[in-house]
């Protein structure tokens, strides 16, 4: 199991194939996606990365976040989320995740906040059918009908669907294809739609269902500058 990348979603659009056809896709952009620390069965009890994303400035940040980002020698992050990984697949702190960690064609679970719709009706929220528009029924032609609250059981259950708040909701799309990859300026698009609003983040990671392959192990991933000038002076 890989890691997988915190992504910022910029919108849709479509992609024109070669036979004429044109796809809608997703773009979602990785902004400097780092390593910001480990998970050690050591230390921890189990294996996994924390990513950050974003930029931010230092001083909108926590003073033990500024030195958790220190330790890490990583700039400041607008967001901070944290993926299981095997120990085979760990990463450093301080690697950076490009967009070709995923393929073209490879099948991905997308996770997101739904976009917030306030209080709505039972029709918009729940896709209820609404009362008769004629025979009788006036006035209440948008409303939800019978609760099922006779004198057996004399209440309403818990988790009846009614009107109420609709949206900003932790969603996963599963099996979702990648349509196209653009290394040089960190564009991820896929194939449809990505539940958020403009400017929120996503999480992209492996299918579960569907396991990729051929897919770069641990990851598609750049070292650091030090890291890299340490590397090159021992060659």
């Amino acid at each position: 199991m890989r890691t997988g990348v915190i992504t910022q979603k910029l919108g849709m659009t479509r992609l024109f194939l070669e036979d004429g056809r044109h796809v809608p896709v997703t773009v979602l952009k990785l902004d400097k996606c780092q390593v910001v620390a480990t998970r050690t069965p050591e230390k921890d009890g189990y294996t996994a990365v924390q990513l950050g994303s974003g930029f931010v400035k230092a001083k909108s940040v926590t003073k033990p976040e500024r030195g958790h980002f220190a330790k890490a020698e990583v700039e400041p992050k607008r967001k901070v989320a944290e993926f299981r990984v095997d120990m085979a697949n760990m990463l450093e702190v301080g690697d950076e995740i490009l967009a070709s960690h995923f393929l073209p064609g490879q099948k991905v679970d997308v996770t997101g906040i739904t976009i917030g719709r306030g209080f709505t009706g039972a029709m918009k929220r729940w896709n209820f059918r609404g009362l008769e528009a004629s025979h009788g029924v006036s006035i209440s032609h948008r409303s939800l009908g019978g609760t099922g609250g006779r004198q057996d059981p004399g209440r309403t259950f818990k988790n009846k669907k009614m009107h109420g708040h609709y949206g900003v909701e932790r969603v996963t799309t599963q099996n979702v294809e990648i349509a196209k990859v653009d290394v040089e300026r960190g564009l991820i698009m896929v194939r449809g739609a990505v539940p958020g609003s403009k400017g929120g983040w996503v999480m992209i990671r492996d299918s579960v269902k569907r396991p990729p392959k051929d897919v770069p192990l641990p990851g598609s991933i750049k070292k650091p500058e030090k890291a890299a000038q340490a590397e090159g002076a021992g060659q």
